[in-house]
């Protein structure tokens, strides 16, 4: 396509994008086998926090796609997730959790201190778990930020930090089918109630993006003056923040999320491309850049 620059390696969101449910948008899978036989680097980066990394590895390679949970034997994390990320933010905190099961599972944080009668909980962490975005545990949460009831040590208040994976307003479901509420909504509201700013820890955040770009090596990306793409279905919460402020070159595809419009909301920064989907987007790339070697087949070659 006219007017791109070389793109030396792949950011590329998952739900959405790779799939919706439990189905591979078309031609999905192929296009990430193609991408592996060109030698174009890609990493992953999902704000999936509804599970965990190795439960979403899992469905996904029940589509048909090949994925490793943790590193390939290259010594490469291809699925990078917001959850993944919680479990590094809270590894020394005993917080409150608005998260599923499985997500729980991979945060596996320490036990949060009792405080006589009270636990005295060290942040509140919010994922995207429906069945916990009642009244009971939306206040419960709004109290500790507060430092009410005992909960975040009583009379002698401290700062607790809210926590959030991501602040995605809605997400894309096969059951029911379109458009269903993220966790952003809830996450605003704790801000709002508690008078506090959440941190987050997933996309679209440039600290997230920099932690996945910085798992590329330079066998994989080389020293040119390429591009790092991303590639996703929602304007905003894919390549919008951090993908803005690291010069990522923006890629939509109308699959997932997507809705005509959305790249025409006020204070949208429109994409520099805009594909049917992620596989189509792939066979431009392929027919725009020759990538019949990797860099790492240069390094081998001039040992």
């Amino acid at each position: 396509m006219t007017g791109r620059p070389f793109i030396k390696a792949l950011l590329i969101d998952i739900s959405g994008t790779l799939q919706i449910g439990s189905t591979p948008t078309p031609r999905a899978v192929e296009a990430i086998n193609r991408l592996r036989e060109s030698n174009v680097p890609f990493r992953l980066c999902s704000n999936s926090s509804k599970e965990s990394t190795a439960s979403l590895v899992k469905k996904l390679n029940g589509m048909g796609f090949d994925f490793v949970t943790d590193t390939t034997a290259a010594g490469k994390k291809e699925v990078w997730t917001s959850i993944g990320s919680v479990a590094q933010t809270v590894k020394d905190r005993g917080p409150y959790m608005l998260l599923s099961n499985s997500a729980r599972e991979e945060v596996s944080p320490p036990e949060p201190e009792p405080v006589g009668d009270a636990v005295q909980y060290d942040g509140v962490i919010v994922g995207l778990a429906p069945a916990l975005f009642d009244y009971n545990h939306l206040n419960t949460a709004f109290r500790i930020l507060k430092g009410e009831d005992g909960r975040a040590g009583g009379s002698s208040r401290r700062e607790v930090p809210l926590i959030a994976t991501h602040k995605a307003k809605y997400i894309q479901k096969d059951d029911p089918p379109g458009l269903s509420l993220g966790p952003g909504p809830f996450v605003t509201a704790l801000e709002e109630a508690a008078g506090c700013k959440a941190y987050v820890v997933g996309k679209p955040t440039k600290t997230f993006f920099q932690l996945v770009i910085g798992d590329f090596s330079s066998a994989e990306v080389g020293e040119s003056d390429g591009r790092i793409a991303v590639i996703g279905d929602d304007v905003e919460a894919d390549l919008g923040g951090g993908a803005l402020e690291l010069g990522l070159w923006r890629i939509l595809v109308k699959t997932g999320k997507y809705r005509p419009g959305d790249v025409l909301r006020p204070g949208v920064r429109q994409p520099d491309e805009v594909y049917e989907d992620f596989a189509s987007f792939v066979d431009s790339l392929l027919l725009s850049q020759d990538r019949t070697h990797s860099y790492e087949d240069d390094s081998q070659a001039c040992k």
